[in-house]
């Protein structure tokens, strides 16, 4: 097994720039800026904001990071980026298949296999626009790498998702990019789980290392991050918020040219935690009701949005349960689940360990209730995502319950299903992280809430304080009509407030249907100046002076209605 106790050095980190397709030509940018550009840098005196990108070959991070970087230089700051290069033996860029399969991770030959393009892709994309860049190695010393390496290979394997270093959860951060990685929910049976867990948690240790330092020798007012979880990123958030450094997070959201921004945490976290006063204050017109039923109803086949997995509007449930063998005498119970591995992290108010706890605990309840018709729909991302599923939540059923009754009805990932239409015939619906009980509660359905969904602590939905009151609303369904039904105005403004206001739109980021997800469209950099877009000023104005990443759209109407 090799030992990396230094980062190697990659020479053509600084090759000149060649414009990617896809990718926004900078050089062309710039020179259309004439001595704006220049100028903008040479008077930045404002807040220092660190914007860590990490990982370069991210193509929408890389884009997104720079667009938000000459933005905020623009508005005054001064603004830096930040690269790996090269530190760490695993991290979120990697996936399994044959390109970076769990030999390459556990022996630590990802360095030579991926970082050097990973490195170059990202520098030489944010070079031309001419700002500060901190590459991670500089602030390591030859002996970081193997305390790295001696303590992510004594501490036992199951301690490391618990374990911490200077109070950094380095461990939650590199069970979750594992899992990540495996797209599992668990590391049980993986080839070479162990030691890519501990490959991750090396790299989870250097990252922190070198952010300690980073940090301390920069002091940064505030760091800009994506999504905020996994290696590097949520051990780099973790630190800042040690040294006191506000944190800022980012990403893609649903609706087309939408992102959502979030201070302090993830957005797995903070859309769970944020004010009601943000929001339940609103007095929706008609014209704005209409406009979140509008797009609940464009959500079953995404036709506003640039992430979506539906692909199912034209089926009715009548459709569905003659195809499903769905009894429609009996009431009609529905659940709705989430990936198994996506975002696994530590939330304290769960009322189960994982989502496959609950859906076993679930389907037993129901089994023993022929009374009741219970539908499971699985998430088609497990299949249809960006990160295809390898543990399936269809396979965990089928291991607890080889025979399932006649009562219970799985729907798999790729089956050509309408969620919506299922939900609408329910009696009740069941939720664990999905995003769906946002979608489900304004239209009159009642929700319960076993995880961590956003829609959880709104006041329109059943969320059990523990397992045995989660059972305890089970035991009451089938409920009388409307006695379950949550206060559809309040889940309506709720609504706007997710879609509309918290989704701040950037027009001028089309998407282009590639990895790079989205087309730059401003003819010079001045574009991107204050006063030009409401949507970035809310993103700048939330950056650099804290204020709540609201964009307004009861003001500025919503760009795409």
């Amino acid at each position: 097994m090799s030992t990396l106790t230094a980062p190697p050095a990659f020479p053509g980190a600084k090759a000149p720039f060649a414009p990617e397709k896809n990718f926004p030509n900078w050089p062309d940018l710039v020179a259309a800026s004439g001595d704006v550009w220049k100028q903008a840098i040479a008077r930045a005196r404002g807040p220092k904001v660190l914007v860590c990108t990490n990982t370069g070959m991210h193509g929408a991070v890389s884009t997104f990071d720079t667009v938000l970087s000459v933005g905020l230089t623009l508005a005054g700051a001064r603004t830096s980026r930040v690269f790996c290069d090269g530190i760490m033996p695993a991290c979120l860029m990697s996936t399994f298949g044959d390109a970076t399969p769990p030999d390459m991770i556990a022996d630590r030959g990802l360095v030579a296999r991926l970082c050097k393009a990973c490195l170059n892709r990202g520098t030489n994309s944010a070079r031309p626009v001419g700002l500060p860049e901190h590459r991670l190695s500089s602030f390591l010393k030859r002996e970081d790498y193997k305390e790295a390496e001696a303590l992510a290979g004594r501490i036992p394997v199951a301690e490391i998702r618990s374990w911490t270093l200077d109070g950094i959860a380095v461990g939650e951060h590199a069970y979750a990019g594992a899992l990540r990685y495996f797209a599992t929910g668990d590391l049980v049976g993986q080839v070479r789980g162990k030691d890519v867990l501990r490959r991750y948690l090396e790299g989870a240790i250097l990252t922190a290392r070198a952010y300690d330092r980073l940090i301390a020798a920069e002091r940064p007012d505030v760091a800009v991050l994506h999504h905020g979880i996994y290696s590097p990123q949520g051990v780099a958030a973790e630190v800042c918020r040690k040294h006191g450094v506000r944190v800022v997070t980012w990403v893609v959201a649903y609706r087309k040219n939408c992102f959502i921004l979030s201070h302090d945490d993830t957005y797995h976290h903070t859309l769970m935690t944020e004010p009601v006063e943000q929001w339940e204050g609103l007095a929706l017109s008609e014209a704005q009701t209409s406009l979140v039923h509008s797009y609940l109803a464009s959500r079953a086949s995404g036709g506003r949005d640039w992430i979506y997995f539906h692909k199912d509007a034209g089926q009715d449930f009548e459709a569905l349960a003659s195809a499903k063998g769905i009894d429609r005498s009996k009431p009609v119970v529905s659940a709705f689940t989430n990936v198994v591995w996506d975002a696994q992290l530590h939330y304290p108010a769960n009322v189960y360990s994982g989502m496959i706890e609950w859906l076993v605990e679930t389907v037993r309840h129901f089994a023993a209730r022929p009374d009741i018709e219970f539908v499971v729909r699985i998430h088609p991302a497990e299949t249809r995502g960006a990160i295809k599923s390898r543990q399936l939540a269809v396979d965990e059923i089928a291991k607890a319950f080889p025979n399932l009754p006649r009562n219970i009805h799985v729907i798999g990932p790729e089956e050509e299903a309408n969620s919506y239409a299922l939900a609408k015939a329910s009696n009740a619906t069941i939720i664990y992280g999905t995003k769906m009980g946002t979608e489900l509660a304004p239209l009159g359905i009642p929700v319960i809430v076993a995880g961590e969904a956003w829609i959880k602590n709104k006041g329109v939905t059943r969320d059990p304080r523990d397992r045995a009151d989660y059972l305890a609303l089970l035991d009451q369904l089938p409920i009388a009509s409307g006695a379950w039904a949550p206060d559809v105005a309040r889940a309506e403004k709720y609504a706007y407030h997710f879609f509309f206001r918290r989704m701040i739109p950037l027009p001028f980021l089309e998407p282009n249907g590639t990895g790079a997800m989205f087309d730059l469209k401003v003819d010079a950099l001045q574009d991107l100046s204050p006063g030009r877009w409401p949507g970035f000023d809310a993103i700048t104005n939330g950056i650099l002076n804290g204020a709540p990443f609201v964009y307004r759209a009861e003001d500025f109407g919503v760009h795409d209605a």
